[in-house]
Parts: C-alpha cells; structure tokens; sequence
C-alpha cells in the first residue's frame, strides 16, 4: 500500500465567468440543470455527486488546451442547442465550444467513457436509464470494473 493518496476523481470544476447572470443564461441555453447554490458573485450547478462552480472575476486568461469534458446523456442535443443559440462549436469530430469567458469545453457522452456513476446516484439525477456502450463495458471488464446494467 502507498502512503500516497489516490486521485479518485473530481468534485467539481471551477470557472470564471464576466457575470454569474450572463454565464446562467448561455450555460442554460443548452443544458437543463438546476443550482445546488448561489451567491452574489458565485453560483453551483448541480450534478449529481459533483458540481460546476461559476464565479465572477475578470482576469479573462484562457490557452488553446486547457479545458474539461463535461458529461451528458446525449451529446447530440448539446450540439443542436449551440447551434441553435449561435454558438460557434470548434473544429473537430466532437462537440467543443468556447463559452463568452473563454473557458473550452468538450461534451462527451456518458455512454462512451469509463467513467461512471454510482446507480442510485444516477437515478436521483432522473438518468436510471443511462447504459455503457459495449466497448465501454469491455474497457471496464479488463480493468477489473466490471458494470452491471440490467
């Protein structure tokens, strides 16, 4: 056994915003999330077991390679909704957009990453119905994780 901690995964992803209204309203144009907080300057959208944390700042810093993948049931109806509020998506095969602050985000589909959520958490969350491709499950199944879905 280590004596170092193991990384085990990620509460939440902190992002700076121009204005916590503003950054509400275009996050809201292509998700349906809801807040587990809110103050003056900072606000929570609620996932589940972890948490997007916005606050407002204006130090407006980005780089072309930092970013977080955000995921969701359905990466397909996260690109109609950009292109429907006149977001321009990034080049590439995948679904990536910046937001007005410069923050990149990258939308992956739950179905294709090993990443995953615990049952009950995922039926409090309403998404009971969320599978693992094959593939995915074959991944998991080598790495000695194997998930059952029934």
């Amino acid at each position: 056994m280590s004596d170092k901690a193991r990384i085990i995964g990620i509460n939440h992803v902190a992002l700076e915003v121009g204005d916590i209204e503003q950054a509400l309203s275009f996050y809201g144009q292509a998700f349906d999330y809801s807040l587990r907080g809110r103050g003056e300057k900072m606000a929570f959208i609620d996932m589940g077991d972890q948490f997007i944390a916005l606050f407002e700042g204006n130090s407006r810093h980005s780089d072309a390679g930092r970013h977080f993948g955000l995921v969701v049931d359905d990466k397909e109806k996260v690109r109609k909704q950009l292109q429907k509020a006149g977001v321009n998506l990034l080049p590439g095969r995948g679904v990536e957009f910046r937001d007005p602050w410069g923050n990149r985000v990258q939308i992956v589909e739950y179905a294709n990453i090993q990443f995953s959520k615990h049952p009950a958490v995922l039926n409090g969350m309403g998404c009971a119905d969320l599978r693992k491709s094959a593939g995915v499950l074959e991944e998991l199944e080598k790495k000695g994780m194997p998930i059952r879905q029934d």
